[in-house]
């Protein structure tokens, strides 16, 4: 890192922006000032109103702000070399005087030309700029200039195409900052250019002395961190590049520290401060349910039961996620939990995100549990102990189910977000298990945590069937004990997935009609409802139609979408779990919920449009039963990060891996969806590159509140001052949104 003082600014303005008078520049051997970070970006010479919008839109209203926003990439510009030395076809740096310059007319209509005379004292050089005609004005003769462009020949001669360009401003400092040395580049935005920034930023250097540091010396020594204002000014104005990977680490690790130490307070507030229902060893309920079992349970479900049991004797509320591949056994492990509550008298609630997930969680409780459990314990129980509530409930039926959960008859209830209604009042929700929770905004997930009465907070169990990488694990769900369930249960069998190109596609339909002859079952997804020639993706309605009367007429094709009636797609799915389907042509609703063991074919159009995750679920709805199960994704995808996705989910079966490899091509944003799904946008951090950096900090993190739980101590204030200033209090949820 830098060893020298960082160079003073040249002037910083007042906050008033009709006057900005200068400030005296504050020694750069005093104490640091902190307040001088929070003048407003108006507060610079030049800067607008207009601007300040322009760069609010880029997280930049401060004069903090600007320091914080770093350059993404860095132009090496070389010192300037002679004209007489340049070549053609050459990039390169000069300094030159203007001798005289004009506006050449042209016979295009939106090009003009700028054409400049100018020399340096080893000769004249033409240099020319398009759609710069306003630039007249500045380039008089006599004045010096800083060009960098490109050498080209031509018929009139050398000609010398101007890219950047700046003034020399008599020896000012940053003269150069656009066309020599290590140019740094910035994310822009309209309105506010990568250039207009770049000069921003050399107004405030010098001022990253008075950036506070939050890291002890003790944490920077022990990790090989150099200290925040030498980072700032490395990572903005370095002198080799060598110095800007070891800037950009510090900061990063800075950004993953605050955010993990603002999980685990949560935690720690979380099971600190709110009690729950103490929930003793199972009893003879739940013992006669794991023994009618028709399967035994894995390993991994074993060790999810033993973990939710010491969960539930602590007394305070449980906080886990249940992570699995499709098909591990969460249900059953959900509703282990669910059962341990209902036998000690108190309600359990499981949300889901679509009807047809919970319609088939409410079919397999109801499987699983059958008809006489809850008899043999309490045979005064009127009705099945398990309800379902969702927004297509009948009115009489769903007077029936909230009046049986106001009196706490009813112990069980499956639904969607229709459980989180005013209307829905339970007598002693005790647990609360949200399937796929990312699918959910944080207020229903709060609202349903919310449905509990009195002053014990429920447990929450949250299940996912997407597998989720260690590292967006860690950040995404950082405040939760993590559970995960690898195995597959006996029976599953590996589906063998192949990308099939438009020139095989009959010869795929004719290895789909012939496990149709077999008596298997296909289903065939498609990626809108109706047909757009904008998007020219096949539609399940019209492929529907098209297959019935096509490749497959001899079968029995059935379409079903998600802007079908809740009646209308039980009955199409009632058909195809009897039998009387053969092709069910769908859009991806039939991602999660559905549980067809006769299918062993799926068939995914223009499969380059998904993700890999969801290609990874649409194929794990085959494979179910004991036969032979294929995916094919059709796909002719031009683009190479489509083909690595294909390529990766044909040669990989493991979801946590696929996981990985998804986050590794496309970024933490787009496999989960920031806004979305509560993932911090970091500045500076970047996922998955950052993994080693994120495992420090949450040791780190980890490490530091095992002393000071709640960052009391003095030398500690700070840290507790920037996370609450960043992720708010922590008390609220959820931290990141």
């Amino acid at each position: 890192m830098r060893t020298k003082a960082p160079e003073p600014p040249r002037a910083f303005a007042t906050a008033v922006p009709q006057t900005r008078s200068a400030l005296t520049a504050v020694p750069l051997r005093s104490a640091p000032r902190p307040s001088l970070l929070a003048h407003p970006l108006t507060s610079l010479g030049g800067v607008g109103p207009a601007a300040a919008r322009q760069a609010a839109k880029l997280g930049i209203e401060t004069v903090g702000d600007l320091l914080g926003h770093l350059p993404f990439d860095y132009r090496d510009y070389a010192d300037a070399r002679p004209v007489a030395e340049l070549a053609i076809g050459e990039e390169a740096t000069i300094a030159v005087t203007v001798k005289d310059c004009r506006v050449r007319p042209t016979r295009r209509r939106r090009l003009t030309i700028l054409e400049c005379r100018v020399a340096d004292d080893t000769g004249p050089l033409k240099a020319v700029w398009f759609n710069q005609a306003y630039l007249t004005d500045q380039l008089v003769p006599g004045v010096r200039l800083m060009l960098r462009g490109k050498l080209e020949g031509g018929r009139g001669g050398a000609t010398f195409k101007v890219s950047a360009h700046e003034l020399e401003r008599g020896g000012e400092n940053g003269s150069g900052r656009h066309t020599t040395g290590l140019v740094p580049v910035y994310p822009a935005t309209e309105g506010l250019s990568a250039r207009r920034i770049r000069e921003l930023a050399f107004m405030v250097r010098g001022l990253e002395v008075h950036a506070p540091e939050p890291l002890g010396a003790r944490l920077r020594a022990g990790a090989a961190l150099a200290g925040k204002a030498d980072s700032i000014a490395s990572a903005h104005w370095p002198e080799s590049l060598d110095e800007v990977p070891l800037a950009r680490r510090r900061l990063a690790f800075e950004e993953l520290f605050l955010f993990q130490l603002a999980l685990v307070m949560r935690r720690h507030t979380r099971s600190e401060t709110r009690e729950a229902e103490l929930l003793e060893a199972p009893g003879a309920l739940v013992q006669r349910w794991l023994e009618s079992l028709p399967f035994e349970p894995t390993e991994g479900q074993r060790s999810a039961l033993g973990e939710i049991d010491a969960d539930l004797a602590t007394g305070r509320p449980m906080h886990r996620l249940l992570m699995g591949e499709v098909g591990s056994g969460k249900t059953v492990v959900a509703l282990y939990a669910m059962l341990r509550v209902a036998e000690a008298g108190m309600q359990a609630a499981l949300m889901a995100p679509t009807e047809t997930l919970a319609e088939q969680h409410f079919a397999t409780i109801g499987e699983l549990i059958g008809d006489g459990l809850f008899a043999a314990e309490d045979a005064t129980r009127l009705g099945p102990p398990v309800g379902m509530l969702t927004g297509s409930t009948p009115a009489r039926e769903r007077a029936e189910v909230l009046d049986r959960l106001r009196t706490g008859e009813l112990r069980m209830l499956v639904g969607t977000h229709a459980l989180i209604q005013d209307a829905v009042e339970f007598d002693r929700l005790a647990l609360a298990v949200v399937d796929e929770q990312h699918r959910f905004g944080v207020r229903q997930r709060a609202a349903l945590d919310g449905k509990a009465r009195g002053e014990l907070a429920p447990h929450l169990l949250h299940l996912t069937a997407t597998p989720i990488p260690r590292t967006l694990s860690l950040t995404l769900y950082g405040d939760l004990d993590t559970t995960v369930l690898r195995e597959l249960p006996s029976g599953r069998r590996p589906v063998k997935t192949w990308v099939v190109p438009e020139h095989k596609r009959e010869g795929a339909y004719d290895f789909i009609r012939a496990r149709l002859t077999e008596g298997r079952q296909c289903f065939v997804v498609c990626p809108l409802v109706e047909e757009s020639e904008a998007l020219q993706a096949r539609a399940a309605t019209v492929e529907g139609t098209r297959l019935a009367t096509g490749e497959l007429r001899d079968f029995e094709v059935a379409v079903m979408h998600g802007q079908m009636h809740a009646r209308e797609k039980r009955a199409v799915m009632a058909r195809v779990v009897s039998g009387e389907v053969d092709v069910l042509v769908a859009t991806s609703v039939i991602e999660v919920g559905i549980d067809v063991p006769n299918a062993s074919v799926m068939v995914i159009e223009e499969a380059d449009r998904y993700g890999i995750s969801q290609l990874h679920q649409l194929r794990g709805r085959v494979g179910r039963g004991g036969h032979e199960s294929y995916c094919m994704l059709f796909s002719d995808a031009r683009s190479e990060l489509a083909r690595h996705r294909l390529e990766a989910l044909a040669a990989e079966r493991d979801g946590f891996r696929l996981a990985e490899i998804d986050l590794t091509l496309r970024g933490e944003g787009d496999v989960l969806g920031t806004r979305q799904h509560g993932l911090p946008e970091f500045r500076v951090a970047r996922l998955p590159e950052d993994a080693e950096l994120l495992e420090l900090a949450r040791a780190e993190s980890i490490a530091l509140l095992a002393s000071d739980p709640e960052l009391a101590s003095p030398e500690h204030e700070l840290l507790r001052l920037l996370i609450e200033r960043r992720f708010g209090a922590l008390e609220v949820e959820p931290i990141a949104a």
